[in-house]
């Protein structure tokens, strides 16, 4: 209950100078991941999860008091086990029909759900992974950010009912206990976050038992009313604010019309600041500008607005005209990249704001995203040479530069006069460092020609790719990891620390791969893969075989539920001393008769899953990188690979947010793709893959790859991609997935069957290829032998099937 008692309406305390809107989740040493992971394999019960949780949570908010986020409500409170979208579906008891039994209560004749306690921790999780035959919620990328989220399925009789109480007794530790927790703990109260109505419903997607002229915004007064539940009883628990992140607002890609989008936000956030008893509400209008939004959300009473000022501009005075009285949190420190904040141009950037805002707004620094995008602290990483990691800010470094940046918008520029003049000369240190600006990679691109981004017409390298191969009708092959075993990891922990010399590591890995080897083909996979053994990631692999790359020890941010990534940090132009993966593939190769993949990963992606320079332009960075894999293709042609793989699964995920702003990049990022291949004979067999990544939203790009092969996420889905497709009139060869590898669970041939089927009678089995969904790093063997095993059957079956009807 609030200190002053029922009585109580809205607070009105303001936001304090310096705030973020959010910080990472995992913990500074993946603790999170290590208990969630330990209570999936048994070895940890419910209540010692919970225990790690609250450590944790109570450990971040300790850690930012220390760094001095001391004022009212400065403190985010966005803890949640797997996913934040997934928090409130669960919160909602909004599951999909098949998981019905999980909400923790049967569902009346109308479909309500009644009094239900609320979604257990392992049904949170079971939702989230599948189970049996049931699959878990697709998951696809948090708008253009490398962090995946799980989509919400509704229809007509979907649950949309809070459950009382959402956090104080649920089991997946919601907003409200992260509240009562601090509280009880004699904390400042934090800032319970929350993914907010208006992105919630453009998210989500019809259910596929949604009847025909269905709309999400159907729902919109159960939603709302859930939502207002959820706002009362944060604001008993004490919060004074509460920050709903609307990020979905920046992006006019939506399949709802702009203005519907505007009359949605107009009407959600009327309905929310009407609400007396609830804590003021901060919206976030996070990775771009809030553009005619802004407005919008002005005009309905909301107390405070977060701009992101890195990825969008600033607004006009017009437009910020509507924020009297209320509060304003300037986005100056970018939450998803690692350079230091130019503070000269934020806190000009903030003085300019000021000028606009009306004279009684009450303007806060802030950062323009959560930090969960970023890791946790720059100066655990001292194997960096000291140079580079002096130009570089993670979480707890961007916290400071939000409090410098207050001060010297409080107390003028000579409070941080010395802040400033060391900021200066570290900047141009970094831009004087010789590996900034290679003369001989800049002229280079500079000499590019179209032909260089050219290949042999399609027909042409298909005819010739027939001749060699010989392959069947569906062809079965993997994306390119397998499991990566401890005695992998060991190897490779053992051999960077040098106690395994060359040699050793070398005949450990070959022994990895020749295991691979003869597995796929007792399996029976007709186009075969080396395994990546030898790589601890996709993308760090090759950063450490580049020039223009440092890698990290500690620096890890979370990619989807228990998932961390370590990016690499591009700080310099990109050159290839030496080939990369040719011997390991060549060795593969002389294991068997059947072809093996090549396996590189694309300019694209390599610059997307790293933390990319933020000195030039993007395009010049993605053709130095396809100048450099240009180099492996050759010399893997050379060696005698006849089939290479070059994945671009973040081709969708950088795909600018504003409609206007694709054009440009899609041009610049297919042709540095293009770049890559463009040298490869017509005989070379060019595969690409793409995982969640909306294939359909970029297939005119997908198409312009010209790749020979295209294969793509589409088990989760249920090939509901495949439409578009035809429609478009791809003509090259596709592999569907039908195999969800980001769940445990083994799908069975019947079930890889259905999904190849759905394929050929969508495309017809002529240019059809039969794979998993992704690489099979993360699974363990016992399951993907299981699951290949089934694959491979299902696509005999498939194939038997299209011969018995031709034959008839």
């Amino acid at each position: 209950m609030r200190a002053g008692g029922p009585t109580d309406t809205v607070p009105t305390a303001p936001l304090p100078d310096a705030t973020i809107l959010g910080y990472p989740r995992i913990g500074p040493d993946r603790e999170l991941k290590r208990a969630v992971e330990a209570h999936w394999r048994g070895r940890l019960d419910e209540a010692g999860l919970r225990r790690a949780a609250a450590e944790l949570r109570t450990a971040t908010r300790a850690r930012l008091r220390s760094l001095g986020l001391t004022g009212a409500s400065a403190v985010p409170a966005d803890f949640t086990y797997y996913d934040q979208v997934l928090q409130v579906t669960t919160a909602f008891g909004a599951l999909p029909e098949r998981f019905a039994d999980l909400r923790g209560g049967a569902l009346s004749a109308d479909g309500s759900s009644g009094d239900y306690p609320g979604t257990s921790l392992d049904g949170y999780f079971t939702v989230a992974r599948g189970r049996g035959e049931d699959a878990a919620l697709e998951m696809t990328k948090w708008l253009d950010s490398n962090y995946h989220y799980l989509v919400p399925e509704i229809d007509e009789r979907t649950v949309l009912d809070y459950v009382p109480g959402f956090g104080a007794v649920d089991p997946a530790d919601g907003p409200v206990a992260q509240v009562l927790e601090a509280a009880r703990a004699g904390e400042q109260v934090p800032r319970p976050v929350v993914v907010g109505p208006v992105t919630y419903l453009l998210l989500a997607k019809p259910s596929d038992a949604a009847a025909d002229g269905f709309a999400l915004t159907d729902r919109l007064a159960d939603l709302l009313a859930a939502y207002g539940h959820l706002l009362a009883d944060l604001w008993a628990a004490g919060a004074e604010w509460v920050q709903f992140d609307e990020p979905a607002l920046v992006s006019d890609a939506w399949s709802l019309p702009r203005e519907e989008v505007l009359r949605l936000v107009h009407d959600v956030y009327t309905w929310v600041a009407a609400i007396t008893e609830r804590p003021q509400v901060l919206v976030a209008g996070s990775y771009g500008s809030l553009g005619d939004a802004l407005p919008v959300l002005a005009s309905t009473g909301v107390d405070g607005v977060a701009l992101d000022l890195v990825a969008g501009g600033l607004p006009s005075a017009e437009d910020l005209a509507g924020l009297a009285g209320r509060s304003v949190v300037a986005g100056v420190v970018s939450g998803r990249n690692v350079w230091r904040t130019d503070l000269d141009a934020a806190l000009t950037a903030l003085e300019s704001l000021r000028e606009r805002l009306p004279e009684d707004a009450r303007l806060s620094v802030g950062t323009s995203t959560s930090l969960q995008h970023v890791p946790h602290d720059v100066e655990r990483e001292t194997d960096l040479d000291p140079a580079i990691r002096s130009w570089l800010a993670f979480a707890d470094q961007k916290v400071a530069e939000v409090q410098v940046l207050a001060r010297g918008l409080a107390e003028g520029r000579d409070a941080v006069a010395e802040e400033l003049a060391e900021d200066a000369r570290l900047r141009a240190e970094r831009a004087a460092h010789p590996g900034v600006a290679r003369a001989g990679v800049r002229d280079a691109v500079a000499a590019l020609t179209g032909a260089d981004r050219t290949r042999a017409p399609y027909e042409e390298r298909r005819a010739a790719q027939t001749e060699r191969f010989h392959l069947p009708l569906l062809p079965t092959t993997t994306i390119g990891s397998f499991p990566q075993t401890a005695e992998i990891r060991r190897d490779r922990a053992a051999h960077r620390r040098g106690e395994l010399d060359d040699a050793g590591y070398e005949q450990a890995m070959h022994a990895e791969i020749e295991r691979v080897v003869r597995l796929q083909e007792e399996l029976g996979l007709d186009v075969l893969v080396h395994g990546e053994a030898e790589r601890n990631d996709m993308v760090q692999y090759f950063a450490e075989l580049l020039d223009g790359f440092v890698t990290t020890q500690h620096g890890w941010v979370q990619s989807y539920g228990s998932r961390c990534t370590r990016p690499s940090i591009l700080w310099g132009d990109v050159a290839r001393p030496a080939p990369m993966t040719v011997a390991w593939s060549q060795y593969a190769q002389s294991l068997t008769d059947k072809p093996v993949k090549g396996m590189l990963t694309g300019p694209v992606t390599i610059m997307a899953w790293s933390f990319v320079r933020d000195d030039v332009p993007r395009s010049l960075v993605a053709d130095e990188l396809g100048l450099a894999l240009r180099e492996e293709v050759a010399d893997l042609e050379s060696a005698g690979i006849g089939i290479i793989q070059v994945d671009e699964p973040a081709i969708r995920e950088t795909l600018p947010l504003r409609l206007a702003d694709r054009e440009s990049y899609l041009t610049w990022s297919v042709g540095s793709f293009r770049l890559a291949t463009g040298g490869a004979a017509p005989a070379t067999q060019v595969h690409t893959h793409l995982c969640y990544s909306e294939f359909d939203v970029v297939i005119d790009a997908v198409d312009h790859l010209d790749a020979d092969v295209t294969s793509i996420e589409a088990s989760r889905s249920r090939m509901d991609i495949l439409p578009a497709v035809a429609e478009h009139g791809f003509e090259r060869q596709l592999g569907p997935g039908v195999w969800d590898i980001h769940s445990p669970r083994v799908p069975s041939t019947d079930e890889c069957a259905e999904l190849l089927e759905r394929a050929v009678a969508a495309l017809g089995i002529e240019r059809l290829w039969a794979n998993p969904d992704c690489g099979l790093k993360t699974r363990a063997y016992e399951e993907t032998v299981e699951s290949l095993r089934h694959l491979v059957d299902a696509a005999h079956r498939v194939r038997a099937e299209n011969d018995a009807r031709h034959e008839g």
